[in-house]
């Protein structure tokens, strides 16, 4: 998908009053990037992936963790924000040449819409259709699929993932909202939600294993935890954050810890300890099936909490 006019989107969609704004911007590396402003929160959305970077309720500090050396380039992921993983999560399954976490996260999704709501909040929506990406991209997914993707910035944070088969035969998919979140210290964070739930372990060659009580992050943690539907939350010495969803049966939890974090060379310097992704997703066992002509939808909703 070629990168649309800045100045023919903002004629389309940008808008400002004393209340909310919207309008497009040239972002680094010279991507378009959405800006959001209400009474209620402030948020930023590059067109390239639908990647999300900020979103800073009113009076808070900013929920989403961006890396100081994240690389903005085109057609590259970037580090930090929330990433959308999809139509597959990890490793293709056949084929390992093509990219991890499919290649929504590193192509211009299509802004479709923007709404100011009665309630104060923003509505953004953005399109992915399979048949308008590049011949090598539908190499890698054939059948005609297409992702709309709805952003509601306020006091929360709603995020919709919808995908429709538009194909004549059923399809497999895997996904995530792959969020960073900013924390003080991961070191002081515990994840709370998860207690008895079986898991993945990558680190330890993705032996099944069982949670036990909070989780405690002290070293590497890659993790997927199986038929999670319920609520999650993320308590930290600076806020408490609840993860609220529908249509997702995973759960990832994941910190590189210190050795990691080096090789990757993106996370700036001890970032680390100031990040955690916590995914909805599915994945793994439970990766979705969608019937010809059928729509699966993933449904996140943030929201802070007192701490």
């Amino acid at each position: 998908m070629t990168k649309p006019s800045i100045d023919d989107l903002n004629q389309q969609f940008a808008f400002e009053s004393s209340q909310a704004s919207f309008r497009l911007v040239v972002g680094q590396g010279g991507i378009p990037v959405a800006e959001v402003r209400n009474s209620l929160a402030e948020a930023q959305i590059s067109l390239q992936g639908a990647h999300l970077l900020s979103w800073v309720p009113s009076g808070k500090s900013d929920v989403i963790w961006l890396s100081e050396d994240a690389t903005f380039s085109e057609g590259k992921s970037l580090r930090g924000g929330i990433p959308i993983c999809w139509p597959w999560f990890g490793a293709h399954q056949t084929n390992e040449a093509f990219p991890a976490h499919g290649f929504a996260r590193t192509v211009i999704w299509a802004l479709i819409g923007v709404e100011q709501l009665t309630t104060g909040e923003t509505q953004i929506r953005f399109e992915l259709n399979t048949e308008k990406l590049s011949q090598q991209l539908q190499k890698m997914w054939p059948t005609v699929t297409s992702a709309e993707y709805i952003v509601t910035v306020g006091e929360t944070l709603r995020l919709e993932l919808k995908t429709t088969n538009h194909s004549a035969e059923d399809i497999i998919i895997g996904e995530a909202l792959h969020t960073y979140f900013n924390v003080v210290d991961v070191s002081k964070t515990q994840v709370e939600g998860l207690d008895g739930k079986e898991y993945l372990d990558k680190p330890d060659s993705f032996k099944l294993k069982t949670q036990t009580g909070l989780i405690e992050i002290n070293e590497e943690v890659d993790r997927v935890y199986l038929q999670t539907p319920d609520d999650v939350f993320i308590n930290n010495p600076q806020r408490k954050i609840k993860i609220s969803k529908q249509g997702s049966l995973s759960t990832i939890v994941w910190n590189p810890w210190e050795a990691v974090a080096e090789k990757m060379g993106d996370l700036g310097k001890n970032g680390y300890l100031q990040m955690l992704c916590v995914e909805s997703a599915n994945a793994a066992d439970n990766v979705v099936h969608i019937k010809a002509g059928q729509s699966h939808t993933l449904d996140v909703t943030y929201s802070l909490l007192d701490a």
